[in-house]
C-alpha cells in the first residue's frame, strides 16, 4: 500500500517534469518558426538576405524582452484582483 503510493507519486512527478520539458521545447520551436517567418517576410520586403537576417536576429531579442514585460504586467494586474 505505501509502496504503491510512492510509485504513483514518483510517476506523477516524472510526468510533470516531462510536461515542463515538452512545454519548453514547444516554446523554443515556436520561437524558431516565428523568427524564420520574420526573416522570410523581411526578405520579400527588402529583397536582401543580409537585411532579412539582421531583422530576424533583432526580432528574437526584442520578442523575448517584450514577452518578459508582458508577463510581468499580467502578474501585476492579476495580483491586484
Amino acid at each position: 500500500m505505501i509502496l504503491d503510493l510512492f510509485v504513483k507519486n514518483k510517476a506523477l512527478i516524472s510526468t510533470k517534469g516531462k510536461d515542463h520539458l515538452i512545454s519548453f521545447t514547444k516554446g523554443i520551436s515556436w520561437r524558431i518558426i516565428g523568427t524564420l517567418d520574420t526573416i522570410v517576410i523581411s526578405y520579400f520586403v527588402t529583397g536582401q538576405w543580409k537585411f532579412a537576417l539582421s531583422i530576424g536576429t533583432v526580432e528574437v531579442f526584442t520578442k523575448v524582452i517584450l514577452y518578459y514585460f508582458h508577463e510581468r504586467a499580467w502578474k501585476f494586474f492579476s495580483s491586484r484582483s
